[in-house]
């Protein structure tokens, strides 16, 4: 049997790193040499015209990351329901937005940004995304609230016809958070082009990356316009420097396009890799009280980019964790992902929990959250985690029996062999 728990790995096995080809340095160069290092340049317009192929829409915005992306969708959206709001306000003051609950908190904080008050929707155990269920539960209660931030996690799309026909049933909008989906398709269309205003990220360790990086994508050419303008700091048509409106510096980098322009017409290849592990992965596990993360096969086609498991309810042992720290306690047969994250770990292998739910987050705590059981006032002040809510909270139940397993596309059949040997371990 293998002793993962003492022996030590030769190299990294990351969880998801940077796959270069050559053909990112030649364009980065080409910037270098031709001297346009700043905001504007031929690789900034291949890698829009690029994405907007891919993707299926007319317009792409490049922006320094997708969080910028997201910013500018959630300001377009405010403004679009609400009108503009002096500075200081944001285009969202005063309003509720319903948001996903698992997901990465870049999802979230544009919303805060411009002054909105995020109201957490709870997960499907389908896709692991927003249920649809649950977000007609909140029009109920908030029938107010004309906005929908809908995030798909790791690569896996969303149940998206059925938040469609939710969100237009009641007049909302939706901003598609597609930051980790690049390349995903739902009934044959890519993410990205499904919200009213979409946004992808080209981060460090996304599928594709340009080290940073994002995308606004969108059918309206006034749409577009208006996000490359808020994105060059609002400069006005005048031959100085005039401003009428909040700008922000949000453009990307000619240099960072290069990168992503050398990564574009590999990005079928990654997906093909990290399909590959996820489906090793599965057929490794066999056996195992776990199932990997969950593939909607009959409406999409993830990108796969991370490979996730979630431990059977009754396989697992106990594990108390607070804002900080995570504990558990040995149990023949049982485990759980605080022991299979450390056992990685001594073999040099990078894991990570699924994202914490938004609605258990210290900064968000305070906020209202939505189940398709109904409601739950914002106050958990002294609840960090989460002990006095329900494990029908399906969120809290995927972070509380869920991890991220190593998921390089670099990563060789035996490294891989070797985490699922650590993992069958932490079992046996």
């Amino acid at each position: 049997m293998y002793n993962g728990r003492e022996e030590k790995a030769e190299k990294r096995i990351w969880l998801s790193s940077p796959t270069m080809h050559g053909d990112e340095l030649k364009y980065m160069t080409e910037a270098f040499e031709t001297n346009w290092m700043s905001t504007v340049g031929a690789n900034i317009n291949e890698v829009e015209r690029l994405v907007a192929e891919k993707v299926g829409c007319r317009y792409a915005v490049a922006l320094s990351c997708g969080t910028a992306a997201l910013h500018l969708a959630t300001r377009l959206a405010g403004e679009r329901l609400y009108g503009s709001h002096p500075a200081h306000m944001g285009s969202l003051a005063g309003h509720k937005v319903f948001c996903s609950d698992l997901t990465f908190d870049a999802t979230i904080n544009p919303v805060a940004y411009e002054g909105g008050e995020a109201v957490f929707i709870d997960t499907e155990y389908d896709t692991w995304n927003m249920d649809p269920a649950a977000l007609e539960k909140a029009f109920g209660i908030y029938p107010e609230v004309k906005l929908v931030v809908a995030a798909h996690l790791y690569g896996t799309p969303g149940k998206i016809d059925e938040l469609r026909a939710v969100a237009k049933a009641h007049g909302a909008l939706i901003v598609e958070d597609a930051a980790e989906s690049f390349g995903a398709t739902y009934k044959g269309q890519q993410t990205g082009r499904f919200g009213d205003f979409n946004a992808i990220s080209f981060n460090g360790n996304k599928i594709i990356t340009g080290s940073a990086g994002g995308m606004f994508l969108t059918d309206s050419q006034k749409d577009a316009d208006k996000v490359r303008k808020w994105s060059t700091q609002s400069r006005e048509n005048a031959p100085w420097y005039q401003h009428e409106e909040i700008g922000y510096n949000y453009r990307m980098s000619n240099v960072i396009a290069g990168v992503i322009r050398g990564q574009m017409p590999y990005l079928e290849e990654h997906i093909a890799q990290k399909k590959a592990i996820w489906e090793r992965y599965r057929d490794g596990f066999a056996g195992l009280p776990v199932h990997m993360n969950p593939i909607d096969f009959e409406n999409s086609c993830p990108n796969y980019w991370l490979s996730c498991m979630i431990i059977d309810e009754n396989a697992m042992c106990p594990m108390e964790r607070n804002d900080t720290e995570s504990v558990f306690t040995p149990q023949h047969g049982k485990s759980c992902p605080t022991e299979i994250l450390n056992a990685l770990a001594a073999v040099n292998a990078e894991g990570r929990p699924i994202w914490k739910p938004m609605h258990m987050q210290p900064v968000y705590r305070k906020h209202d959250f939505v189940t398709r059981d109904g409601l739950r006032r914002g106050n958990r002040e002294n609840d960090p985690a989460g002990k006095t809510e329900r494990i029908t909270d399906v969120g809290r139940d995927i972070f509380h029996r869920g991890l991220c397993l190593p998921s390089d596309n670099k990563m060789t059949a035996e490294e891989q062999d070797k985490v699922i040997a650590v993992v069958r371990d932490c079992f046996a």
